[in-house]
C-alpha cells in the first residue's frame, strides 16, 4: 500500500492559486525542453522513500482543509550553495482535487496513510465536481462532505 505526504500550501488562498502556480511551473519547464513537472523543496528528507514512490502523492492543505493532491514522481536529496541538505519533491503536472477534509495547522510535512487520505473529487459525482470551491469548503466544515 502506498504512503503519502501532506503539507500546508503556504501562500495559496484557493485551489485556483495552486493550479495557477503548477501550470506556470509546467509551462516554464516545457519552454526549457524539460518534463512538465513542478518541484517543491523541503528541509527534511523522508525516510520512507520507497513507500512514497509506490503510488504516493503530496496532499495540499489550503486554508485549513486538504483540497488537492499531486503525484510524487521522485524525491531527490540535494545540497544547496549554503551547504544545507534539502529534499526536492518532484511532483506530477496534474493537480487532482480531493474531497475537502479539515486539517489543523502544522509545520513541515507529515506522512499520510492511504486509508486516511481524502478521496478524489472526480470519483464522488459530477454535481460535487461542478460545485464552487467555497461551497464545498463550507459543507466540509459542517461535516456534510
Amino acid at each position: 500500500m502506498s504512503l503519502h505526504l501532506i503539507k500546508l500550501c503556504v501562500g495559496a488562498d484557493s485551489l485556483q492559486d495552486l493550479k495557477d502556480w503548477v501550470g506556470e511551473r509546467s509551462m516554464i519547464a516545457l519552454a526549457a525542453g524539460l518534463e512538465p513537472h513542478s518541484i517543491h523543496t523541503t528541509r527534511m528528507v523522508p525516510k520512507r522513500i520507497d513507500e512514497l514512490l509506490d503510488g504516493g502523492s503530496l496532499y495540499w492543505v489550503i486554508k485549513g482543509q486538504v483540497m488537492a493532491r499531486q503525484r510524487l514522481l521522485d524525491l531527490r536529496c540535494i545540497t544547496g550553495a549554503d551547504g544545507i541538505s534539502r529534499c526536492e519533491l518532484v511532483l506530477g503536472p496534474e493537480v487532482i482535487e480531493t474531497a475537502p477534509q479539515p486539517k489543523r495547522p502544522f509545520q513541515g510535512w507529515r506522512y499520510l496513510k492511504a486509508e486516511e487520505a481524502p478521496r478524489d473529487l472526480a470519483g464522488m459525482g459530477e454535481e460535487l465536481t461542478a460545485m464552487p470551491e467555497d461551497l464545498r469548503r463550507e459543507l466540509a466544515e459542517l461535516g456534510l462532505l
